[in-house]
């Protein structure tokens, strides 16, 4: 009875494991011209290349920029793998990661926490993210995307590379979470009534200030959106664990279609 239920245990743990395994997310390398973009990719649960499936990015902060391409991982990465989660909302997944000496935001800024300084609608992205926004030009031609569905999600330094990627591609998403990010509120008039955005952010943030999703909430509305905010009492920089637990985290993101 012992070696049964040490078996029954073990394969549990196993299985537990496989799913949790970050090793899925295959490493891929996006070549334009002379630069090159790392990424992970996870493919659906199931994948039929006779399906269209949802389409996930995902923006990571600054403490995961480099060129390993494992450590964009770190945060996230998990929650696309539960079991209830590949079985429910079944989607292509990816992961970029940004070069270590450049930033997701084109915006001049002195300290992450500081007011960015804005000059002009003309500005060109920054190398890493005008590469991811090349990548997923390409990716939703794919025919097994749904370019219905396709859905951005970013914390920290990706929280602001959310608000810049939903400014340069307003067609493309479906929905938007950026987390504890900061953005350009003039750039909102652009995306603010055609992109529904789930803003979250910690109130004793003393890396990226609470008071930048609020502003920035407050130009969606000002500019004919109607923003979901949620702000996590006595919580710090790292909202994003607080945002992943929400109950409706994807479940929200996944209602979210361009032909509604």
């Amino acid at each position: 009875m012992f070696k049964k239920t040490l078996i029954i245990t073990f394969l549990f743990y196993f299985t537990f494991v496989k799913c949790q395994n970050t090793d899925l997310y295959e490493k891929e390398i996006f070549i334009n011209e002379n630069d090159t973009l790392n990424y992970r990719i996870l493919k659906p649960n199931n994948y039929d290349p006779k399906k269209k499936y949802p389409l996930h990015l995902f923006l990571h902060g600054a403490g995961e920029r480099g060129n390993d391409n494992q450590s964009q991982l770190v945060h996230g990465a998990k929650l696309f793998l539960k079991k209830e989660n590949r079985e429910k909302f079944n989607s292509w997944v990816i992961f970029p990661q940004c070069k270590t000496n450049d930033r997701w935001p084109s915006f001049k800024f002195d300290t992450w926490n500081a007011e960015p300084k804005y000059n002009s609608d003309d500005i060109e992205p920054n190398p890493s993210l005008k590469l991811v926004i090349k990548l997923m030009d390409d990716f939703v031609n794919k025919v097994q995307v749904n370019k219905n569905k396709v859905y951005v999600s970013g914390l920290s330094m990706g929280g602001m590379g959310t608000f810049e990627i939903l400014s340069r591609r307003p067609e493309m998403f479906a929905a938007a979470t950026p987390i504890c990010g900061n953005g350009i509120e003039k750039l909102t008039e652009i995306y603010a009534k055609k992109v529904p955005i789930w803003i979250f952010h910690g109130s004793d943030d003393t890396v990226v200030s609470p008071s930048h999703s609020l502003k920035m909430a407050n130009a969606i509305i000002k500019n004919g959106g109607s923003p979901r905010i949620t702000f996590y009492e006595n919580v710090g920089h790292d909202s994003w664990n607080n945002a992943f637990e929400e109950k409706d985290f994807l479940e929200w993101i996944h209602s979210k279609s361009k032909q509604q």
